[in-house]
Formats: C-alpha cells, sequence, structure tokens
C-alpha cells in the first residue's frame, strides 16, 4: 500500500511495540488502513510462528488483534474527532481488555487479513470489534477495549 498505516504516525517513543512498532527490528510491524468503515490489517505468517506443524500459535492471532485494534481506536477516535491522524501530540490508545476467540486452526504461510469495525467512540474509550481471516476461513475473532493514554504519558 502507498498510503500510511495508522502505526506509521506514532511518534519513536510510541514505535517499539513488539506487535506494531516500525522501530522494533524483531516485531511484526502489523500496518493498519482504512477500508471504507472498516480498518484492515494484512500479515503473512512465517515457520517460526508456529504452534504445531501447519498452524499459527495463538499468541500471535491476539498479537495482530490486538494491535491492529488499538491502531483502529486511535485513528478512529482522530476521525470522530475531525482531528489529522499525524497530529502530534496524537491520540494513543492501550488495550484495556482483549478477548479472543479461536474458531479454527489458522493455517502457517497463508497472507491473514484482519478486518475491524468501531463499535463505539467515547472521548477515552474506543471499543472494537474484529475478524481474523485466512482466504475465506474464519480463524478468530476479537474485542477490544481500548482507553486513551493519560496526558503525563503523551511524549
Amino acid at each position: 500500500m502507498t498510503q500510511k498505516a495508522f502505526q506509521d504516525y506514532y511518534p519513536d517513543g510510541f514505535s517499539h511495540c513488539y506487535g506494531c512498532g516500525r522501530l522494533n527490528d524483531k516485531g511484526l510491524k502489523i500496518k493498519s488502513y482504512w477500508d471504507g468503515e472498516q480498518s484492515v490489517a494484512r500479515f503473512t505468517p512465517e515457520n517460526h510462528h508456529i504452534a504445531i506443524p501447519g498452524f499459527v500459535y495463538g499468541g500471535l492471532i491476539a498479537s495482530l488483534i490486538d494491535c491492529h485494534c488499538v491502531g483502529t481506536a486511535a485513528a478512529a477516535s482522530c476521525r470522530n474527532q475531525g482531528i489529522d491522524i499525524g497530529r502530534q501530540p496524537g491520540l494513543r490508545f492501550v488495550t484495556a481488555s482483549l478477548k479472543v476467540d479461536y474458531l479454527a486452526p489458522t493455517p502457517l504461510g497463508t497472507e491473514l487479513e484482519v478486518r475491524a469495525t468501531v463499535l463505539e467512540v467515547k472521548e477515552k474509550k474506543v471499543v472494537v470489534e474484529a475478524k481474523v481471516m485466512a482466504g475465506t476461513l474464519l480463524c478468530a475473532t476479537g474485542h477490544v477495549v481500548a482507553v486513551r493514554l493519560p496526558g503525563n504519558m503523551i511524549l
């Protein structure tokens, strides 16, 4: 994609996350984008993301849902308030609650698509639901409550 991902707007101090940090050399570097009213992220698990031969480790699925939904929360809050996502200091969120339901074994080596829908946007809280798909196979769903960082934690 040529557009910048939500996570690309995070300042350096918030860009070290294992899941979505652009400055974490060992991280997953999850990238999230708007696709109409939903957000989307794509990720192809590699062999070291294994649970059992041929299938993805569940913690990776949780990380994809978590980081994609928190990025979506920041973007949705900006969109809701009419704020440019690149504004500094930006609106930054962290996970208050993460629930993942694993519905089918997730195949290793297949591109996964994470799609999120924003359910609620409040000043300090955003609720997001996500689905993880491997092609047409629904592998997992997630529910994330993201809360805004307090002002004293913003870099």
